[in-house]
């Protein structure tokens, strides 16, 4: 495995400290420890003081932060520049969750809580990182979307519309900052194996009425997968895969805005381009 200074060729260029959020588990604790084991100064975030200090055990220097406190951002942004004196190499945006549920049975306060975990949180913190990158001629800036952000399906649309209004502004800003040495990359996993299913369950029960919903008893098969820790599968792969493609965005002289991760991601971004939109959407009405 090539080392930072063999892939990159310009001083200029070397990406060496990198802001990981979501470490507690899944692909952020993955990510954030094998980037710690390349070479990397990893700042790392989780919200339970078990999961960070889990982290610094393991010589990552972690943080708290919750997407849901513009302070929590903030401080982390302060805390991380002074420790290295006002410069920062990447952001890989991670930590988010999701609100299962039907759209109708879907409470506005519900919605406005995944849009500031999964959205309006990643805009604060990448805003803040942007000035810096400015100012040192280059980063890479990271997020990790969805498939379900290219297609969505049903009883995901809460996640779904988070990750499609995430794509939509970071693409924007991908166009903004061209010529500018800062290179901004999507990647879309489809189901890789994670906590983000047992972790949406408490969600699902807070905010959706499924007893009574038309929609009762899909959720009762929704309820066994969440409560199973999701869909299980040999084929399903480990969060080494999105550590591949997070690897490649931040050290390729020419990363790619999109990075579709997974067989069945794959599928669905083919699909979308050749399938007629009627015969595309019945095809993922049958997904869930």
């Amino acid at each position: 495995m090539a080392t930072l200074r063999q892939t990159m060729n310009s001083p200029a260029e070397e990406l060496r400290s990198i802001i990981v959020t979501g470490a507690s588990s899944g692909i952020g604790a993955h990510c954030a420890r094998a980037l710690k084991a390349e070479g990397w100064r990893v700042f790392a975030t989780a919200r339970k003081p078990d999961d960070i200090a889990a982290l610094e055990a393991d010589g990552i220097e972690a943080f708290y932060l919750d997407y849901c406190e513009p302070d929590s951002i903030a401080a982390l942004v302060a805390a991380v520049l002074d420790r290295t004196g006002g410069r920062l190499d990447a952001l890989f945006n991670n930590g988010a969750y999701a609100q299962p549920g039907a759209v109708e049975d879907l409470p506005v306060a519900a919605l406005k809580e995944q849009f500031e975990a999964n959205f309006f949180g990643w805009h604060d913190l990448t805003r803040r990182l942007v000035p810096v990158m400015r100012r040192q001629g280059h980063g890479r800036i990271v997020h990790c979307s969805s498939i379900l952000g290219l297609a969505p399906v049903r009883f995901r649309g809460a996640y779904s519309a988070s990750k499609h209004a995430l794509e939509g502004l970071m693409l924007c800003l991908h166009q903004e900052l061209r010529g500018s040495g800062i290179h901004v990359s999507l990647i879309e996993p489809g189901p890789v194996t994670s906590k983000i299913a047992s972790n949406a369950l408490p969600w699902f029960l807070k905010n959706i009425d499924h007893e009574n919903s038309v929609h009762r008893l899909d959720y009762e098969a929704q309820l066994e997968r969440l409560r199973a820790g999701g869909s299980q599968s040999a084929l399903k792969p480990g969060p080494e895969v999105v550590h591949a493609a997070l690897r490649h965005a931040l050290l390729s002289r020419r990363p790619r805005p999109h990075y579709v991760v997974t067989v069945p991601a794959k599928i669905g971004a083919v699909l979308k381009r050749i399938l007629p939109a009627s015969m595309l959407y019945r095809f993922l009405a049958k997904r869930a």
